[in-house]
Order: C-alpha cells, then structure tokens, then sequence
C-alpha cells in the first residue's frame, strides 16, 4: 500500500487528511500544519503550483488558503479513502 501525501496531489483535486507526520520530536512545522487547520477529516484541494511544477504549492482548506513548500506538504498525509 502506498502513501499518499499532499505534495503528491494533483491539480484541482481534493482529499482528506489523515494526518501530519512528524519529523522531531517536538516538531514546530507539524504542529504549525496541525494549527493553519491541517487536522484529520478535513478536506484539502491543490489549487496551483510554482513555476514548473515547483515550490510553493496552494492548497485550500475551507475557504482558507495557504502557500506551502513540498517539504511541508509532504508531512500532511492523506486519506486512503479519497
């Protein structure tokens, strides 16, 4: 079974989160994710990426967007059931 994260999803299409992985323990950037509203259940949607494909990539979580780094999107993991 494969894992599917943020950075991995394609434009325009949306998932649910699962959860924000942690990298170190205490990790700022995961608890920050958990705090922007990067929570389980919460429906999550690519709406662009950088030039090329690359940094940074908007997602929308409820009417909320943000601008994150694939390093950052790559800690929230998605759903399998999406």
């Amino acid at each position: 079974m494969s894992i599917l994260n943020l950075s991995m999803l394609s434009l325009g299409k949306t998932s649910i989160v699962d959860h924000v992985e942690e990298v170190l323990l205490p990790d700022p950037i995961a608890d920050r994710l958990r705090d922007l509203g990067f929570v389980p259940g919460e429906r999550v949607k690519v709406i662009a990426f950088g030039p090329f494909g690359s940094n940074p990539i908007a997602v929308q979580i409820g009417s909320t967007r943000f601008a994150l780094r694939r390093s950052e999107a790559a800690r929230v993991i998605l759903s399998s059931g999406s």
